[in-house]
């Protein structure tokens, strides 16, 4: 029998294969079917900061509209208990899929300044979610902007979460630094329990025809994972917070990838809208029959197995893998 069990951020996991952040889980009856798959751990889909700054403008402007004419109107208006918005139904959603899951629930929280929206890392906590993920989705186009400064707003907004709350907080991050290592390791200082690399930015297009600016969703391929492996290898070893890779895992194949890089779990959300929610049962499959297959007994032991620390050629994560794939075209 092969042990597909590893850990993640101190939360034990039958498997390494973990739902990634997705509008899949705004239902519960999606939550369970996923569960019942065989998925390892589920990461909500996202609370933004954006969303909760203009729930609470719209709250505010209610209360207050007529207010300046007529003083007693202060007395009619309903309870704010009676209004349900979005933010409140996230923490609803946690208390009510908590009662009846047996594998962890991680929140997710996506912003990127350390204004008041972080005080519901707290009531995510509260709600019963296993860990947060701190999602910092963020393009800079300040010219003033340097990024020392940026870096420093990325340790601030972690630690102003990290204060809050006592689950494990994982921090998703974009490729786009100047020294990746340099931004984990100082994240790392700042309490990161894991990271998860990396965001995908998704990249607006032109409608030439009607002049206009169109955004639409592509799902990644395995061909994104290239770009995941090469760090989550580089680091492996050199940080203390564990790596998941998001961006690129459809097969057991990608997943028998990123553990030998050195991940601890793999993140899936294009090939669950592909091919559905019990396209996790057939990628626990191909990847406890890889293992069988070449004589692994557990997915312990191949985590970190083609890491940079532990291949022979360390350039091949580097500049020298640069000239062998251009030379490799001729």
């Amino acid at each position: 029998m092969i042990d597909l069990s590893t850990s993640y951020m101190g939360l034990q996991l039958k498997n390494p294969l973990v739902a990634s952040s997705s509008y899949l889980w705004e239902d519960p009856k999606n939550i369970k079917k996923a569960e019942k798959a065989g998925v390892a751990a589920i990461v909500l889909h996202s609370l933004f900061e954006e969303q909760l700054e203009i729930e609470q403008e719209e709250l505010n402007r209610f209360l207050l509209q007529g207010t300046e004419s007529f003083a007693e109107s202060l007395t009619y208006f309903p309870e704010i208990k009676e209004f349900k918005f979005a933010p409140d139904e996230y923490i609803e959603l946690i208390k009510e899929v908590k009662e009846n899951l047996c594998i962890p629930l991680i929140g997710s929280l996506n912003g990127v300044t350390d204004g008041g929206w972080v005080k519901y890392a707290k009531k995510i906590e509260e709600a019963g979610a296993d860990a947060l993920e701190l999602n910092i989705y963020y393009i800079p186009t300040d010219l003033s902007l340097n990024s020392k400064k940026i870096e420093k707003n990325y340790y601030n907004l972690l630690k102003k979460v990290k204060q809050k709350i006592r689950i494990p907080l994982a921090v998703k991050l974009s490729p786009y630094f100047t020294s990746t290592p340099n931004v984990l390791k100082s994240l790392e200082k700042g309490g990161a329990d894991a990271f998860v690399i990396f965001n995908r930015f998704y990249q607006p297009d032109i409608d030439i025809d009607n002049l206009a600016i169109k955004s639409n969703l592509t799902l990644s391929d395995s061909e994104e994972l290239r770009l995941r492996l090469r760090w989550t290898a580089i680091m492996y070893g050199r940080i203390s917070p564990d790596v998941a890779i998001t961006g690129g895992v459809h097969t057991g194949y990608d997943v028998i990838k990123a553990m030998m890089a050195g991940a601890k779990v793999s993140m899936m959300t294009s090939a669950l809208l592909k091919n559905g929610i019990d396209h996790i049962g057939k990628v626990l499959s191909e990847t406890s029959e890889w293992l069988s297959k070449n004589e692994y007994n557990s997915i312990k032991s191949i985590q970190g197995l083609m890491s940079q620390r532990n291949i022979l050629d360390l350039s091949a994560y580097e500049r020298a893998n640069y000239m062998k794939i251009l030379g490799s075209y001729r």
